[in-house]
């Protein structure tokens, strides 16, 4: 006699909700986990989205392979961060394609719902350089120890910030003020700093003498390159990616003085790029010559050179003020 075998029904796709839930959750644990900072703006990009969705879309995940689900999310994500700056919009637009991709992977969606949307066009901004109170403002701020110091350091070497991060204790030489890094181009060259990271490096080694200057805050939670960890610590080297993340969302006020508090988050802040490029154009309003600059920059033109260079609009309104005709004959001394 044949049996009759119960073929029990596939689980049903969850909601956006839950499946944003279990996308976040699945990033945030284990090797390889995301930092905190960047689960929280992933979940920023699903609340704003679910705040504008309504059914059929927001109950089920696998409406989203149909027409009127596809279009529907996209009114849903347009009403939600169309307005936004458009750095801003294609973040959130790769947080939900990083999204769809996992779900896809899952069995959840058998398609990408936002093929075919156009990834806005991000304006390059040529004022990059800070203005020197910005700097002032910058390197006070009440930030840890190894921050404080990685930010000066790179604006005072006027290095990139991959150079300076991939320092060891090893490559320093304190007393002298410079460091051995590998530049762009896998040379071996030299950088210089002044007296205020001369004194916090120090303070920051605490007595180590090998291993990466820059620490991460924790134990790894995966195999680490034996160059990448410290032996005195067990601690790994800062990786880029967090220590681009902090000075970012450290620097959102300074960037945005005026904004509301609840709009501060959507804001971006500052880059550490923006560290090397502030040192080399205030340099270049000092008078400091072109030779000195390409030594101080590594650059292997001039060309290369020209948009770090340039005085900024505190910089270029100081000299016209100081040679306006008018305001030499009312100096001392002229008649």
């Amino acid at each position: 006699m044949s049996q009759v075998h119960r073929i029990a029904p596939a689980p049903p796709a969850p909601t956006l909700e839950h499946g944003a839930a279990a996308f976040v959750a699945a990033h945030t644990a284990g090797p390889g986990a995301w930092a905190p900072g960047t689960a929280k703006k992933y979940r920023e990009t699903f609340t704003a989205l679910g705040l504008k969705l309504h059914s059929p879309t927001a109950s089920d995940l696998a409406a989203l392979d149909a027409e009127a689900g596809r279009a529907q999310l996209k009114t849903a994500f347009d009403s939600a961060v169309g307005h936004l700056a458009p750095a801003t919009y294609a973040r959130h637009l790769s947080t939900l394609r990083s999204a769809v991709a996992w779900w896809r992977a899952s069995g959840w969606l058998t398609g990408d719902p936002t093929a075919g949307w156009a990834r806005p066009k991000i304006p390059v901004d040529t004022t990059r350089a800070l203005t020197r109170d910005q700097i002032d403002a910058l390197l006070k701020l009440d930030a840890a120890l190894r921050e404080k110091t990685l930010w000066r350091l790179i604006y005072e070497t006027a290095a990139r910030a991959e150079e300076v991060l991939s320092l060891d204790a090893g490559d320093l030489d304190l007393p002298n003020k410079r460091a051995r890094v590998i530049s762009k181009g896998g040379a071996t060259e030299r950088v210089h700093w002044q007296t205020g990271a001369a004194i916090l490096l120090p303070r920051l080694l605490a007595g180590r003498e090998r291993g990466p200057v820059f620490l991460a805050d924790r134990l790894p939670t995966r195999p680490v390159a034996s160059l990448d960890l410290c032996p005195v610590t067990g601690r790994a080297r800062l990786s880029y990616r967090r220590a681009a993340e902090i000075f970012e969302e450290t620097t959102r006020r300074l960037a945005h003085p005026h904004a509301p508090a609840a709009n501060l988050a959507e804001l971006g802040g500052w880059t550490l790029h923006q560290l090397r490029h502030s040192q080399l154009t205030h340099e270049a309003e000092n008078g400091t010559n072109t030779p000195t600059l390409l030594a101080r920059s590594r650059h292997a033109s001039v060309r290369s050179l020209e948009r770090y260079a340039r005085p900024g609009p505190e910089a270029v309104a100081k000299h016209v003020a100081a040679t306006d005709p008018a305001a030499r004959r009312r100096s001392p001394g002229s008649h």
